[in-house]
Formats: structure tokens, sequence, C-alpha cells
């Protein structure tokens, strides 16, 4: 298998700082994120096709989005959260195809109405959607969701949330992505309890190992 490699020699001088100027802006910084390296590698392509679970991205998953994180680009500490205005908020974000609609509601999965298809309608599961396109089972740590917030050799106008991999949200993140559900069954399989302690998405506490 061969991994792709992007690079941006051949782009303008001037036309790499203002687009990435105008990222920085957007979500509270200036300047270079880190001085990020310009060869990005991208993972190997999807084969599993399973599915990642609703319900723990619902209750342990979303609301990193909607947490004040510290912000840190070039030295210059601040907070803002990814589901803020001019970073991934759904209607005046600028941070690309990842997208969160704030106000998202959870949703009842004990509740019998709310089938698959209704689920699909909501809010939360366009959070669940966005988030999951940003996803690469294959090589957890090089997902969108990890390595932009890491500065893990992709550029990311945010500049860095994450200092390591030991950061409470990376590991949440990264059990969500290594718990996928089981070949054949959809994001809403009750196979997803047991990434809950106890066992249960209502009342259990999320686990990350």
């Amino acid at each position: 298998m061969t991994t792709t490699v992007h690079r941006f020699r051949n782009l303008p001088a001037h036309g790499v700082g203002a687009a990435l100027a105008l990222a920085l802006v957007a979500c509270g910084g200036g300047g270079n994120p880190l001085g990020n390296p310009s060869v990005v590698e991208n993972p190997p392509p999807e084969t599993s096709g399973q599915k990642l679970s609703f319900a723990y991205f619902q209750k342990c998953i979303n609301p990193i989005f909607l947490a004040q994180l510290q912000i840190n680009i070039n030295g210059v500490i601040s907070t803002n959260t990814c589901a803020a205005s001019g970073c991934h908020d759904t209607v005046s974000g600028t941070g690309g195809a990842f997208r969160v609609v704030p106000g998202a509601q959870p949703v009842d999965l004990a509740d019998a109405g709310n089938t698959p298809e209704s689920i699909r309608e909501t809010d939360m599961y366009k959070n669940f959607y966005s988030s999951a396109g940003e996803v690469f089972l294959s090589s957890p740590t090089q997902s969108r969701l990890i390595a932009k917030p890491m500065l893990l050799n992709v550029l990311h106008g945010g500049g860095l949330i994450f200092e390591d991999a030991e950061d409470p949200n990376v590991k949440l993140i990264q059990y969500w992505i290594t718990h996928p559900m089981p070949q054949g069954q959809d994001e809403f399989s009750t196979a997803s309890d047991t990434m809950f302690t106890p066992a249960d998405p209502e009342t259990g506490e999320c686990n990350v190992e």
C-alpha cells in the first residue's frame, strides 16, 4: 500500500500565508500555528465498514466540542470551544468540513419512539455524522479529530488544543475510534453498552480503556 503525500511547495507563499492568517484570526489567533511541517501523510483507506457508536458519541464525545478548551497559538494562550463561531460552528464556522451544531439536544435512546430513522434527522446525529467523517478506524492517531488539535503533522488554524495523548479528551476520542460496533451492526447497536461502566449509556461513566 502506498501512502499519499501532499506537498505545498508549488503554492505561492503569499497565498498560503493569507489562507493561514484568515483561518487563525477566525479561531482566535494569528501566524503559523507552531510551525507545522508542510508535508502531510494520509492514513490508509478504510476497509472494515464498521460503524462508530452513537451512544458513546452523544454522551462522551459531543461535550468535548462544547467545552471551553485551552488554545496555544505560538505560545499565546486563550480559551474557546470547537463549536464557536469562526471555528466549527455549523452556521458561521470556517473550520473546513467538520461542523458542530452547538445547540444539539441529546436523544433519549431508551425511548422506543426514537427510531434509527428519526434519530438520523436530529442535530445530534448531524454532529455524530460530521465527526465520524474525521475518523480513520485503521489509524486512530491520524484521524483528524486527534491529529489536528494535537498538530500531528497537519495544520490546524485553531492551534494546539491537546498537549499530548494523555489529555483526557484525547483518551475519550481514541476509545471511541478503537471500539467500533461489530461488523454488520449499525451505530445504534447495544454492543456499545460495554463502553460504559456500569454497562448502561444512561447511567454509566465513559470508559477510556
